[in-house]
């Protein structure tokens, strides 16, 4: 259960760090990119790999899902990126958010998970209860392009991109992953993660032949992208370490790990930067904490 609580305390400080690059303007590819890279040094400094003994980390048995699930992650956040600029930030939660649908779907059908009917209650007041939380009325929709039938597909690409990234998490915890190899997986994740993020910034940069940031912006993105790096490499080793706890089935630590997410960084919006709390947020979070007490009772 501990790791599950480091894991959306984890996810929680990567909010906060979102929320501070948005206030302060920093570019944010850059800031992922770096912190990708942060992701991956911590990886390698919490392995229990002998570092002389990296060089033959292709012969894992996780190595190209690794390298696969990398390149998924900064694939998603460019989709997200885009389908923000086109639909709005409440599209994107959303679609992000509802995903979590997907994992839980593949433990019960792939795995055989045992679905009680106050697990499947739970699930289905947590989507109500995350839609609830995470929408809001996008501010670009007299300005979207419906002609374009990519920009109308961004939010179901986001959806199903980020449920495969969890679906895959899932798979390779179960199938792949020794449990004293967790952060050497994590680690080339996002060694893979920067490294193409890196190369599509170099093809963006040549493309639009931009200026490089100054010095002040970037001090700013490395300081950025190490604030956001630590939190990012112990949310998604701490996740690993939950679904590889089974304490709680694999469908409780999905469900429990988004809806715990939600509720914590609505309540710090709240708090720290003074958001709106209409009643549908106040419903959507009663409704969140109920469908967290019987996913607990149906386990």
């Amino acid at each position: 259960m501990i790791f599950l609580l480091l894991s959306i305390l984890s996810s929680c400080c990567i909010y906060l760090v979102f929320k501070y690059i948005s206030i302060f303007k920093i570019s944010i590819l850059p800031v992922i990119i770096v912190n990708y890279f942060v992701a991956f040094i911590l990886g390698i400094g919490f392995t229990e790999t002998a570092l002389s003994e990296l060089t033959s980390t292709t012969e894992a048995t996780w190595f190209w899902f690794s390298l696969y699930l990398g390149v998924m992650f900064i694939l998603v956040f460019n989709l997200m990126a885009k389908t923000t600029a086109s639909h709005g930030v409440g599209v994107v939660s959303v679609a992000s958010k509802m995903s979590l649908s997907i994992p839980v779907l593949f433990v019960f059908l792939y795995y055989g998970e045992e679905f009680t009917w106050f697990k499947f209650i739970g699930f289905v007041l947590a989507l109500i209860a995350v839609f609830l939380i995470s929408y809001s009325k996008p501010s670009s929709l007299n300005q979207l392009d419906t002609s374009n039938k990519f920009i109308l597909l961004l939010p179901v690409l986001v959806f199903l991109g980020s449920g495969i990234i969890e679906s895959s998490i899932k798979f390779a915890e179960e199938e792949l992953i020794p449990n004293n190899e967790v952060a050497n997986f994590s680690a080339f994740v996002f060694l893979t993660a920067g490294c193409c993020g890196l190369l599509f910034k170099v093809i963006q940069k040549f493309l639009k032949t931009e200026v490089l940031n100054n010095n002040a912006n970037f001090k700013k993105t490395l300081l950025a992208g190490i604030a956001l790096g630590v939190p990012n490499f112990f949310s998604f080793y701490f996740f690993i370490l939950a679904l590889k706890s089974e304490i709680l089935t694999s469908a409780a630590v999905f469900i429990v790990n988004n809806v715990a997410i939600v509720i914590l960084a609505t309540l710090l919006g709240i708090v720290l930067f003074k958001e709106d709390f209409k009643f549908k947020n106040k419903l959507g979070i009663a409704l969140a904490i109920l469908s967290i007490c019987l996913i607990f009772l149906g386990e």
